[in-house]
């Protein structure tokens, strides 16, 4: 049975409850229009996985301390901010089920929305003298950036190598896994070492995340996600990657040519789909999932059996067994 979240959050009910509301006093602001956009996104959250990251990792290694839910704020300030943004990049207008802030406020709000999200996670930092902390956030927003800024580049040619297409994926999905790992062990150790491990235990678990979404593409419509939606999207995925760049020029263009001309046309679409399932892109990418799974369960080994370790390798079990 593959672990559920519920389960897994037991470990550190307590820690959460306190954080709930440790980041609802950390997005507060005397601004009337920004504190209502802000009491929406609190109506709409999601899962709060990567807060679970830093407080599971810090219990990992020892107790959690006040500096644990400083950094649990400033991820998950950091992930809203980023989220804000992506949807106006991305032109959408519905996250986690409702619409989003660029869709009820417009682009112009969401980006000082999404700016404001950021420097109150600096601030944060720098009142709790928090600068571990601030260093690790930095770098995951400057590594956020390159990555998004890096897949716009490459999408335009449809013709992303597979060390690209890790590399964008390490910077825009990994990197925030990573800064929530390596966060939550800074909280309550000073041991380089311990929080550079953590950092890549992170890394491993957003890419083996990230290939979960990828595989959604492919799957059936009672996913959570609708089937073909990154190839609408123009979006070059792993399974869809290897397959072209084993295939021939003829079947090369005919692929880039759906994606790029007929990418709304569901016919079309569903022969792409049936053509990467019929060439091994799923099975191909399943493994490169578990490969970096694996990778993320053998560095935690490396650390003492607890119950916030077992709960920490559920959670790593849970994000490439989830439904959607």
């Amino acid at each position: 049975m593959p672990p559920k979240l519920d389960q897994i959050k037991a470990v550190i009910k307590d820690e959460l409850e306190r954080f709930d509301v440790h980041f609802k006093e950390a997005m507060k602001s005397n601004v009337g229009l920004l504190d209502r956009i802000t009491y929406y996104i609190a109506q709409t959250k999601g899962k709060q996985v990567r807060p679970m990251f830093v407080f599971l990792c810090a219990k990992t290694i020892s107790d959690v301390s006040d500096l644990t839910y400083n950094s649990a704020s400033l991820i998950e300030l950091l992930h809203t901010a980023s989220l804000v943004h992506d949807d106006v990049v991305d032109d959408s207008n519905k996250r986690r089920g409702f619409f989003s802030i660029n869709a009820l406020w417009k682009n112009k709000i969401s980006v000082l929305v999404g700016d404001f999200f950021f420097s109150k996670g600096f601030l944060l930092a720098l009142d709790e003298k928090n600068y571990t902390g601030l260093h690790i956030i930095s770098r995951a927003v400057k590594e956020l950036s390159e990555g998004e800024i890096l897949q716009i580049d490459k999408a335009r040619k449809l013709d992303i190598e597979e060390d690209i297409y890790f590399e964008i994926i390490k910077q825009k999905t990994a990197s925030l896994i990573g800064a929530a790992c390596s966060a939550g062990a800074a909280s309550v150790t000073d041991d380089q070492d311990a929080i550079d491990k953590f950092w890549k235990l992170g890394e491993h678990i957003g890419i083996a995340f990230q290939i979960k979404d990828d595989l959604f593409d492919y799957g059936t419509d009672d996913i959570g996600k609708p089937l073909g939606i990154d190839i609408k999207e123009q979006k070059m995925t792993l399974p869809l990657i290897h397959v072209m760049n084993k295939s021939t020029s003829s079947k090369k263009r005919w692929i880039k040519n759906i994606v790029k001309r007929h990418n709304t046309n569901k016919k079309k679409v569903n022969e792409l789909i049936d053509y990467v399932k019929q060439n091994g892109g799923m099975e191909y990418a399943t493994t490169k999932m578990l490969e970096y799974k694996n990778k993320a369960i053998e560095i935690l080994h490396e650390f003492q059996k607890n119950d916030a370790r077992q709960a920490l390798e559920d959670l790593i079990n849970f994000s490439i067994e989830r439904k959607k």
